[in-house]
């Protein structure tokens, strides 16, 4: 349990900073996209038509998107494979503390039947004891008739 907390309060910093970047990133794409379509509406040839210089500003503005797409994709990925950790992570603690939870209900088991036996051993011997106190009881009781006979019939 401390390990997964260490872990989440490790990451937790990293995983908001992967945030802030990710949101900037994506920021400067939409920037990267009004530029892209003002370029695209410029027409400075003759007659109000596009030239090959506008065109090769526009292809370079749809180069620039591209790549800040492909940073967007990268730092996505890194989200995912932080989530993937921590969720891996969380996995193994929880194995662990059910792992755990078996192993003290076979203790508590194992208790119980020594304490049953315990028990049981405790109620043999009193059965023991009322045994030998009934045949004490019933040998005076023959030994007492015996010699009243004995005494007072002779």
């Amino acid at each position: 349990m401390k390990k997964l907390l260490f872990i989440v309060l490790l990451m937790f910093p990293l995983i908001s900073f992967a945030q802030e970047k990710l949101e900037k990133l994506v920021k400067e794409r939409q920037s990267l996209h009004q530029r892209w379509k003002s370029s695209e509406s410029q027409k400075s040839g003759i007659f109000g038509n596009r030239t090959k210089k506008d065109m090769i500003e526009t292809n370079d503005w749809m180069e620039r998107i591209i790549l800040k797409d492909n940073q967007i994709m990268d730092e996505l990925e890194m989200l995912k494979n932080i989530e993937t950790t921590e969720i891996k992570y969380e996995k193994d603690d929880y194995k662990f503390i059910a792992q755990k939870q078996e192993q003290d209900i076979g203790k508590l088991k194992r208790a119980l039947l020594d304490k049953d036996e315990e028990i049981s051993a405790i109620k043999n011997s009193k059965r023991t004891y009322e045994w030998t106190t009934l045949i004490f009881f019933v040998c005076t009781g023959v030994l007492g008739y015996l010699f009243y006979k004995l005494k007072f019939k002779s």
